[in-house]
């Protein structure tokens, strides 16, 4: 980062994580916390505010340190590259930091591999919380069922992945969360089976979906176990439901007039999986992008508590 000073204005120069260069100037002095907050938001991710945007001078410190820059908290590629770098054992903490600058009147969390103690904090100063995305967390249905009462606000949740979660977790949201509009609920790519065994087949999920969250409109399942029976409990009790992704779900046979019922919604993915090879092969190429960078920090230096401080 360079900066200049001509007596009444200063221009900053400051380089994003693309190596592109923005450059911010003119009576930067003048602009108050929330519209500076609003420049930094949309050049700077969080780590960079942090370490590069906060230290060019007292009053953009104060605005990095300020609520305005975390109404909307983005910490998902920080959170899986402490994973890659071993440094799990960071991601709550720093969530909690970041919580408290916000002074609980964040709208929108994303993390990856949060744990309870995280997701505790989260969920009792969210009362303003709207989009929580914490896909692969470690949180376990005992926590989920004490703290998801204050989550009034919730509208979307990410909760893919979360092999703690079960049946029970999955209720809790259902039945305290209940302004839910959209629920993503993905699971591990399973092989396709060449048979199929009744025990292969659980449509808990489906039903407690179908019973709790009747307001939904978007619904995300891929791979999951649900079978027609569970599909048909959602279609029926969930009449606002217009986007629903059943991909990689073997179970689902579609019989009867069920294909009918789903291709009036305005957008449905079908179980099977040729239809979305496309897609898959998308994913594929930026998993292995992902896999290249392993090793690779946000940071300059390896991500460590007091970058966030």
């Amino acid at each position: 980062m360079e900066s200049s000073t001509d007596g009444e204005s200063k221009r900053v120069c400051i380089k994003l994580e693309n190596d592109a260069v923005c450059m911010v100037g003119g009576r930067w002095d003048e602009l108050s916390p929330e519209i500076l907050a609003s420049i930094f938001v949309r050049i700077a991710p969080p780590e960079l505010m942090v370490r590069s945007v906060a230290l060019v001078c007292r009053s953009w410190m104060e605005t990095v340190a300020g609520p305005y820059c975390w109404v909307e908290i983005d910490l998902e590629e920080w959170c899986r590259r402490c994973c890659i770098a071993n440094r799990s054992h960071l991601i709550d903490p720093t969530v909690r930091k970041i919580v408290r600058r916000s002074r609980f009147t964040f709208r929108r969390i994303s993390t990856y591999r949060l744990g309870n103690v995280g997701f505790s904090f989260v969920a009792d100063r969210g009362r303003c919380l709207k989009i929580l995305q914490i896909p692969q967390s470690e949180i376990t249905d005992e926590v989920v069922e004490k703290h998801a009462g204050s989550l009034v606000n919730l509208t979307f949740l990410d909760i893919s992945y979360c092999s703690k979660v079960t049946e029970k977790g999955l209720k809790a949201f259902g039945k305290q969360c209940k302004s839910l509009t959209h629920l993503r609920r993905n699971m591990p790519l399973w092989e396709l089976p060449t048979n199929f065994e009744a025990s292969d087949i659980n449509d808990q999920d489906a039903l407690i979906i179908a019973e709790t969250m009747k307001g939904l409109q978007r619904l995300d399942l891929a791979f999951n176990w649900l079978s027609d029976t569970g599909l048909v409990a959602i279609l029926t009790q969930c009449k606002a439901l217009t986007h629903l992704e059943i991909q990689g779900c073997w179970n689902v046979q579609l019989k009867g007039n069920l294909e009918e019922r789903c291709e009036k919604l305005v957008d449905f993915r079908s179980p099977w999986i040729d239809e979305h090879a496309d897609g898959l092969a998308v994913s594929s190429d930026n998993d292995s992008r992902e896999d290249e960078s392993e090793g690779e920090s946000i940071y300059s230096e390896s991500p460590s508590s007091s970058d966030i401080d």
